[in-house]
C-alpha cells in the first residue's frame, strides 16, 4: 500500500514539474516567438549527443530540462536590451548577463529541477574559464551545461533575428570549431558538428529563408 502511494506521489510529481516547464516554455514563447522553436532543436540535439556519449536516464532528463528553459531567465531583461540592434554598452551587457542567474533562481525552487537549474546557470561559461557567471574552466563546467552552450551558439548564429540576418551553416560550424578548446569543450564540439552538418541545412531550410 506505502510502495503504491509513493509511486502515485512520484507520478503527481513528474506531472506537475512538466506541466510547469511547459508553462514557463509558453511564456517564453510570449517575450519572444522564436524560442520555443529555437529551444526545442536544443532539446533534441543535447539528448542525441548525451545518449552518443553514454548519459544516464537522469542526466539526460536535466540536459533537456536546461536546454528547453535555458533562457528563461531573459523574461528578466528589458525587452530594449534584448532588442538592440547594435552593440550592448557595458552596463547592458551585465544586465544580459544577468540571465543564466535569473534562470537558475527560477528553476531551482522546482522540485527536481535543482540539478538542471545548474546547468542554466552555467550554459555561458566558456572552455577556457572566460565565460560567465563562475568562469569556470573544463571540466568543473558540468558536460550538461558544456553541450547546451555549444549547441545554444550554434543555434543563435544561424537563425535570424528582426535586428540580424543569420549566418550560413558552413560558416557557424567554422566558427565553433575556431572556438574549440577556448569557448567550447574540445571533444563535445566535434560529436555535434558531426550532427549540424547532416541535419542543420534542413532543419534551417525548412523553418526559416534559406542562407
Amino acid at each position: 500500500m506505502i510502495d503504491l502511494q509513493l509511486k502515485e506521489a512520484h507520478a503527481q510529481l513528474v506531472q506537475v514539474r512538466t506541466a510547469v516547464i511547459c508553462a514557463f516554455s509558453q511564456l517564453l514563447d510570449l517575450k519572444d516567438l522564436n524560442t520555443g522553436i529555437h529551444s526545442t532543436r536544443l532539446a533534441e540535439w543535447g539528448i542525441r549527443i548525451g545518449r552518443e556519449l553514454g548519459l544516464g536516464d537522469e542526466s539526460l532528463r536535466d540536459l533537456e530540462i536546461a536546454a528547453i528553459l535555458h533562457d528563461v531567465g531573459k523574461i528578466g531583461v528589458p525587452d530594449d536590451i534584448l532588442n538592440k540592434p547594435g552593440p550592448l554598452t557595458a552596463e547592458e551587457r551585465a544586465a544580459m548577463q544577468k540571465h543564466s542567474e535569473y534562470g537558475w533562481r527560477v528553476l531551482r525552487g522546482i522540485p527536481g529541477c535543482a540539478r538542471a537549474s545548474l546547468f542554466v546557470l552555467h550554459h555561458h561559461e566558456a572552455y577556457d574559464g572566460s565565460g560567465y557567471p563562475g568562469g569556470l574552466r573544463g571540466d568543473e563546467t558540468p558536460i550538461e551545461a558544456r553541450l547546451v552552450a555549444i549547441i545554444d551558439a550554434f543555434d543563435a548564429m544561424i537563425s535570424s533575428r528582426p535586428y540580424r540576418c543569420g549566418l550560413g551553416v558552413p560558416e557557424a560550424i567554422e566558427r565553433l570549431e575556431r572556438g574549440a578548446g577556448s569557448q567550447f569543450d574540445p571533444v563535445l564540439t566535434p560529436a555535434f558538428v558531426r550532427i549540424a552538418l547532416t541535419e542543420a541545412p534542413g532543419v534551417f531550410e525548412a523553418t526559416g529563408p534559406s542562407r
